[in-house]
């Protein structure tokens, strides 16, 4: 985080006219939210980084599409544009992860000091409306949207193991060629049936339409964030909320359209390895809540474990072919992108939820239970399984940041070209869209 301040401050001294630094609100921890600025058109232009605590690649990437901003005219004046660049929506968040950004880039290391915080902690999403908003970085956000009415909006995210896609809230044509010739040429997989749009549809390969928010319970919440979100709250002036997201580890099958040889096998794998291993996890769980405390570091860490233990059985429930039943919503057409992904997503869940717990158990000085041997067992035969069964593989950070800025700069273009002027509708809800489940990993 020192070293993103640091290089945006240096930025707007070396272009002191086109640039500038301003402070738009302060994390619940006293850090400053900076807003770095590009141009001075009229039209404004809203990217977001570090909405998620673990997907780093956004900071970097705002940084180039600034440098790319000042050295084309094309992209300021001769678009009557402004870039505003959020460095980081969630910079407390951002510093726990910190432990992993200088390396090694292994899995084990990654998901041992990974950190994202509880659903209800994460800024982006408004589970109580705006009304209900009480994060500082939420509402900070909120009253940029307010502010810029901004004809785009993007926010940058990274996948942890798996292939690159984009979200939009309203389409964008062109995109999906654009965002399949920036993955081909950097060698970046995309991901064709993404867990996180399992039952969205598709406006092309790896791009998809965020449905409108719905009302749902916490569970549904967490894993289809069925919740006003920030993404749409600047929907009534007119803008288009694209998600971009650029892998860390990528896996080439998430891009395999075609159909397995027996997909319910496939599925029963993954549905029971996810209820195993959340069991494990559960009773590693019991056996050290009760010499944590109650710390406010513990309660942080605490907090993603149980959302995790609470939407790993309903997540293999919902993938169990033998569990199928009248009323149940039924799964897409798999192929073996998306049952590549489910698998990902499954053993994501695993994954965090133990790591979560190592921290735990490590930052508390001792292991009075005797869970580490098993919790460093764990993590190893998993991650192992990402980069063998798997195949996932690192992505080089200048690869990402590179995708991520080509598919930002691709998204204004065609906004650009498409922006809308609100109507009467538009600014008094979301139309007569069906609702659609919101599948958010």
């Amino acid at each position: 985080m020192d070293e993103l301040g640091a290089r945006a401050a240096a930025l707007v001294a070396r272009h002191p006219r086109d640039a500038r630094l301003r402070r738009v609100g302060t994390s619940r921890e006293g850090t400053p939210l900076w807003l770095l600025s590009v141009g001075h058109g009229s039209r404004q232009a809203l990217v977001v980084a570090g909405p998620h605590a673990n997907e780093p690649v956004g900071g970097a990437t705002v940084l180039r599409v600034a440098e790319r901003a000042l050295a084309d005219p094309r992209l300021c004046e001769g678009a009557d544009a402004t870039w505003n660049l959020l460095l980081c929506l969630d910079p407390d968040g951002a510093r726990r992860n910190e432990a992993w950004l200088s390396g090694p880039y292994t899995l084990g290391n990654y998901f041992r000091h990974f950190f994202r915080p509880g659903f209800l902690e994460q800024p982006e999403w408004l589970p109580e409306g705006v009304d209900g908003a009480t994060l500082p970085e939420t509402r900070a956000l909120l009253d940029l949207q307010d502010e810029l009415r901004p004809f785009l909006q993007c926010s940058l995210h990274g996948v942890d193991v798996g292939g690159a896609f984009v979200e939009l809230t309203r389409e964008l044509p062109g995109i999906a060629q654009r965002v399949a010739h920036t993955a081909t040429r950097l060698g970046i997989p995309r991901e064709l049936g993404p867990y996180d749009t399992l039952y969205w549809p598709s406006l092309g390969p790896a791009v998809y339409r965020i449905p409108p928010p719905r009302r749902g319970d916490l569970a549904a919440a967490i894993t289809e964030a069925a919740v006003e979100s920030t993404w749409f709250h600047p929907h009534p002036y007119g803008t288009v909320t694209a998600v971009v997201e650029a892998p860390m580890w990528g896996v080439a099958a998430v891009e395999d359209p075609t159909r397995p040889a027996d997909a319910a096998t496939a599925l029963r794998t993954v549905s029971h390895t996810l209820r195993r291993d959340t069991g494990l996890l559960e009773g590693i769980l019991a056996r050290v809540r009760p010499v944590l405390g109650g710390s406010p570091d513990v309660a942080r860490l605490l907090a993603p474990v149980d959302d995790y233990l609470l939407v790993g059985p309903g997540l293999a429930d919902s993938w169990d072919p033998d569990l199928c039943h009248a009323g149940a919503r039924p799964l897409p057409p798999l192929t073996i992108a998306r049952l590549t992904a489910l698998r990902l997503a499954g053993r994501r869940v695993a994954l965090r939820t133990a790591g979560l717990l190592h921290q735990l158990v490590t930052g508390s000085g001792h292991d009075p239970r005797g869970v580490l041997p098993e919790l460093d067992r764990l993590i190893d035969e998993w991650c192992a399984d990402y980069r063998d069964g798997c195949g996932a593989h690192w992505i080089p950070v200048a690869r990402q940041v590179e995708y991520q800025a080509r598919v930002v700069l691709a998204v204004f273009d065609l906004a650009g070209r498409h922006a809308r002027v609100p109507s009467r509708s538009s600014e008094t809800g979301w139309g007569s869209q069906a609702a659609v489940p919101m599948h958010r990993e």
